[in-house]
């Protein structure tokens, strides 16, 4: 069988799936190989984000302003809602400050990748979903510094050093996006540029997978040796996917928003963004990292597994089409 781009986005879920299990078994049952792929997780995260930011229209940024209600929609159920969520969730079940660093990290910064796929198997507008990454991203990069002193204050000082921060944000974040706004420049100018464009929309999803099992293989044991002190984490990213659709679906009809736009908002408002803020928790001094980088890789878990649910149940429950009038 012919293996097209499409098929291979549409069957990224299982390949996923099939990673994480193939990492965490290499993990348990061959741990000094796995921990020698911790070597490989930098690396391949920069490439993966170079090839995720290429796909980006960051030089369309104008175009995606074009739907002002679906964009405020957007912004309020990630920059207001979630942060209200993930504080009264982190109210009920108190942590440790680094277990609450690897919390506020992943459950702040809103997908920009992966749940462009998940909006189009959930029957949601993915074009609008695309068109928004710009400005998900760039202020998900502002705001985050700000949640982490609203919600952590002098712990996050205590935790996080600005350098190796500012040095993981650079070389595993600004660096790949600035490739990837320059391979956009360069495939307006030429036929050269275009094909490199072209090609880098193939490398997503087997990157996603490189990363997965790189991050789960040099991780599990970390999350095996941590098991009760992850465990306890798990009820707050359960109690976050089972929330975020409702509570993003009313401001959607706070926006009087169209069914495909709505299932975009509610997609993006549950679906959070690990795998760019990961590089940012292993920045953090070595028994930091561990704890903060295996709290992120669990909710990676969770996450895709309710995504299984969420292309079945937003579709047919949360936000169902309209019915006609007779």
């Amino acid at each position: 069988m012919l293996i097209t781009r499409e098929n291979l986005e549409n069957k990224q879920i299982w390949i996923y799936a099939v990673t994480l299990i193939v990492g965490g078994l290499t993990g348990v049952y061959l741990p000094q190989f796995g921990s020698s792929l911790e070597v490989a997780i930098s690396p391949f995260i920069a490439i993966l984000l170079y090839t995720m930011f290429a796909q980006i229209p960051f030089l369309e940024l104008k175009k995606s302003l074009s739907n002002v209600k679906f964009i405020i929609g957007l912004l309020v159920s990630n920059f207001i809602v979630v942060p209200i969520i993930v504080w009264i969730l982190t109210m009920i079940f108190p942590q440790s400050p680094y277990v609450l660093l690897g919390i506020h990290l992943v459950l702040l910064t809103p997908c920009i990748d992966y749940v462009i796929v998940f909006t189009k198997l959930g029957r949601g507008n993915e074009k609008l979903m695309l068109a928004a990454t710009p400005i998900l991203f760039v202020l998900q990069m502002i705001l985050l510094p700000f949640y982490l002193w609203l919600f952590m204050g002098e712990d996050t000082a205590q935790i996080v050093k600005v350098e190796p921060f500012l040095e993981a944000f650079l070389f595993l974040i600004a660096l790949p996006l600035l490739l990837a706004i320059l391979t956009q420049v360069w495939a307006k100018r030429g036929l050269k540029g275009k094909g490199v464009l072209q090609f880098t929309t193939w490398l997503p999803v087997p990157f996603m997978a490189l990363v997965l099992l790189v991050v789960v293989a040099s991780q599990i044991e970390n999350v095996v040796s941590d098991f009760q002190l992850i465990l306890a984490v798990v009820p707050i990213y359960l109690l976050f996917h089972i929330f975020m659709p409702i509570f993003s679906k009313m401001v959607t009809k706070l926006f009087k928003l169209d069914v495909g736009a709505s299932r975009a908002v509610v997609f993006s408002s549950s679906t959070r963004n690990s795998l760019v803020v990961l590089p940012l928790a292993l920045s953090l001094p070595n028994e930091y990292a561990v704890i903060t980088a295996a709290v992120i890789v669990t909710q990676t878990i969770v996450e895709l597994v309710m995504e299984l649910f969420y292309i079945k149940i937003i579709p047919s429950f949360v936000i169902k089409e309209k019915q006609p009038v007779l």
